[in-house]
């Protein structure tokens, strides 16, 4: 079968044509394949990545750095997908970024380069400090990197004026020591990436659970009568969830997504580990699909809790013995009337009693959800609504039933158990202090949204970041380049060139890390570091590959060696704990709840599952129950041009990284510059498919304007419009964000379309 499928993959060669075709076939199958192949054939390491993908996922091996989907099958030769392909071709990929490259070209020209021009130059090899006079980035020995950064730190006047960004990317024991020396150096200003994708689900949930974290496991797929899919495309953002989808519809488990879009990953899938659907067959997946307009997932979670409430189908004894509030939401609930849930929702109320009677006939229901939720000003009272409706059935704390946020970057929830937050708790804060005998600040810290405000009002004046890539990933893209320029110093932490070492500070530096697939060889020998999934599973990762170059340094050494520099009058011992990584573990093992035993625990097969109250239905809530939570409808009343705009990754990329210029499932080839529209807001506006456009975002403060994109006529629902990330970032403004929570609001952009002159 694999020499087949290698053999198809040689006949059939990866086109660069510029092109819009209807896609046809389902997610997966051999177009995955291909794509795979052709994903180290251009990074020329069709060898050394084979063999590298058959370690990942695997007991003994390394956690992809594609997405935080658990592992099913610890014990499987192929626990990787197509998109997980990419992000191991491209951390293995045999180009380098050294500082000859760096010499040849100057930052100005530089920026001028698209994403991915940027991110196809290969690894970055030595540490890198920006020259002003040539305007080019020149060799510096780690030890004056680290000695540059301690001087611009402790110049500061505040502790306040630094900012220490954090991506889902970093591990458990780099993250712990990064949290650590920030706050021995005198800040809580730790803004990540949970603030700009998953924080209104942490907002949402601990108010109403008790617990930010979803409480399902992979063993509950395998035991739920009903999956229902809130904002998700999980055929791209996390292949690997198509596999239990896969296997859930093909035992009779009811599938139920909403998404304004037609995602072929939710519609049909070719598994590329099943011979019999390689030959051509595929599994149906979602056995029923809505599309809501944008920002209309409120309405229909309050109308499916109504579906409940009005056949009496509540579960009255888990509601009396486990929850408070019923009452005044069920009358909230009962006072809706159907007209406004069909207007606010985009769809019919047939069509939401259709799906609540689905809901309805099942006995255990995961409900799963993405950014596609997480990214709107309502994101926080529609994710405690789809809380009511699990509630309302008892439908947590059993086998096959809970919430499932479906969390994107592979470590970013284990960032925050860590202690990655700008406002930790006062217990978390007393037991760090204890353990390392200092005094931590108590003031709550900037989040990514004041973090570019500070920067941009000069209150901040160092950024340092580990991992990721903030100019390109985060909103309103001219304020935050700007804010990120009247930076005294910006420091990040890489292992490839991206768009934010050339939106620099008047001075800046690149510190090149190791990569997860990469060993890590400290003073005791090979370590592995451990990552936590969105299912709350934590387990090693150890890399099998020599690095990319003899300069680079691990993230936890990293961490270590600028604390030891900046904070000498620390008692931590810092370079010790590096020596072994089993010291760092023994020390979160004093600090974090639910790490008793880490070393031990984590040696086990597949590691172990942190604990999660609700699945004993023990909800440690201010009032030591669940909570329902009445929440209005927007009741919005657009204006007949201004329509809403959604972000969207192609299947080409990973977050802000992309890997190429074709979305196979959306039929886009050799294009990135588009927007989805239906083909009723294309004869309403006097538009045509494939006419050009400038896309102007309506908001308070004014326009904000990208030009030239080609429209593209979708099955999406009138009034809504998709495009991708980051090419639209620029259009949202930096105060729309989710109420409480500050997520931007990605999903949900009101922009007017402008037709380019002829000329």
């Amino acid at each position: 079968m694999l020499a087949c499928a290698f053999a198809a993959l040689l006949q059939h060669p990866m086109s660069d044509k510029k092109s819009i075709e209807l896609y046809v076939k389902p997610a997966g199958g051999w177009d995955a394949l291909r794509s795979s192949w052709q994903a180290l054939r251009d990074q020329q390491v069709v060898m050394k990545g084979a063999s590298t993908l058959l370690r990942a996922n695997q007991p003994s091996g390394f956690d992809c750095p594609g997405c935080a989907w658990p592992d099913r099958n610890v014990h499987s030769t192929f626990e990787f997908c197509e998109n997980g392909v990419k992000a191991v071709a491209n951390e293995a990929t045999s180009r380098r970024v050294t500082p000859e490259f760096f010499a040849q070209h100057t930052v100005a020209w530089l920026n001028e380069q698209d994403d991915r021009f940027l991110e196809a130059q290969g690894r970055l090899t030595e540490p890198m400090a920006y020259d002003a006079a040539s305007d080019t980035y020149r060799p510096i020995a780690w030890s004056e990197a680290f000695a540059t950064i301690a001087r611009a730190l402790n110049s500061l006047a505040s502790p306040n004026e630094a900012i220490f960004y954090t991506s889902g990317r970093t591990s458990n024991e780099a993250a712990f020591l990064y949290q650590l020396f920030v706050r021995e150096y005198g800040t809580n200003n730790l803004p990540d990436c949970s603030n700009m994708c998953h924080e209104a689900s942490g907002v949402a949930l601990t108010e109403q659970l008790g617990s930010g974290k979803g409480s399902v496991t992979l063993e509950d797929f395998e035991h739920a009568q009903a999956i229902f899919i809130f904002g998700q495309n999980p055929g791209t953002n996390h292949p690997r969830m198509l596999g239990e989808l896969r296997s859930a519809a093909k035992r009779g488990c009811r599938i139920v997504a909403f998404n304004p879009l037609r995602e072929r990953g939710l519609e049909r899938f070719a598994d590329p580990k099943a011979p019999v659907e390689m030959l051509g067959g595929s599994t149906r997946i979602a056995s029923e699909y809505y599309q809501p307009r944008i920002g209309g997932d409120l309405a229909v979670a309050t109308a499916l809790c109504k579906v409940v409430i009005e056949s009496g189908a509540v579960d009255h004894t888990f509601v009396a013995r486990h929850t408070h509030g019923y009452d005044d939401f069920a009358d909230s609930v009962r006072a809706t009337p159907w007209e406004a849930l069909e207007r606010e929702s985009g769809l019919s109320r047939a069509d939401l009693e259709q799906a609540g009677r689905t809901y309805l006939d099942s006995n255990a229901t995961i409900v799963c959800w993405g950014m596609g939720i997480t990214q709107h000003a309502r994101s926080v009272a529609t994710i405690q609504m789809l809380g009511n409706l699990l509630l309302l059935r008892g439908n947590i704390g059993k086998a096959g039933a809970g919430p499932c946020p479906v969390r994107g970057h592979s470590n970013v929830q284990g960032d925050r158990t860590m202690g990655i937050y700008e406002q930790p708790s006062a217990a978390f804060l007393d037991r760090l202090g204890a353990a390392f005998d200092f005094q931590p600040p108590r003031e709550h810290g900037y989040d990514t949204v004041a973090a570019i405000e500070a920067m941009f009002d000069r209150r901040a004046k160092v950024f340092f970041a580990m991992g990721g890539n903030f100019a390109a990933a985060t909103p309103d893209t001219a304020h935050t380049h700007e804010a990120l320029r009247r930076c005294e110093l910006t420091v990040h932490v890489s292992t490839k060139l991206n768009r934010s070492h050339l939106v620099r500070g008047r001075d800046a530096l690149i510190l090149p890390c190791l990569g997860r697939t990469e060993i890590d060889v400290q003073a005791s020998g090979p370590q592995a570091v451990t990552v936590e999934d969105s299912m709350s599973m934590v387990h090693l990762s150890s890399g099998m590959n020599p690095p990319a170059s003899e300069h680079l340094m691990s993230e936890p050494a990293i961490v270590a060696h600028l604390a030891a520099a900046t904070v000498p009058r620390s008692r931590t011992p810092w370079l010790s704990l590096i020596e072994d990584y089993d010291r760092i573990r023994e020390r979160i093992a004093q600090v974090v709840d639910g790490f008793a035993d880490f070393n031990a625990r984590v040696r086990t097969d597949g590691g172990f599952h942190l604990h999660h109250p609700g699945r004993e239905r023990v909800f440690p809530t201010r009032r030591g129950k669940a909570g329902f939570y009445a929440h209005a409808l927007d009741d919005r009343k657009p204006k007949a041009d201004v329509l809403q705009l959604m972000t969207v990754r192609s299947h080409d990329q990973y977050n802000t990284t992309v890997y190429g210029m074709d979305d196979r499932y959306r039929g886009v080839h050799g294009l990135r510059r588009v927007v989805f529209i239906s083909r009723d807001d294309l004869e309403r506006l006097q538009l045509r498919d494939g006419e050009h456009v400038d896309i102007a975002s309506v908001w308070h403060d004014g326009e904000r304007v990208v030009r030239d994109f080609r429209l593209v006529e979708y099955d999406i629902p009138p009034g809504c419009l998709a495009a991708y990330f980051p090419e639209t970032n620029p259009l949202v403004p930096l105060d729309h964000h989710a109420e409480r929570a500050r997520t931007p609001a990605s999903k949900s952009i009101p922009v007017r379309l402008i037709r380019r002159s002829a000329a």
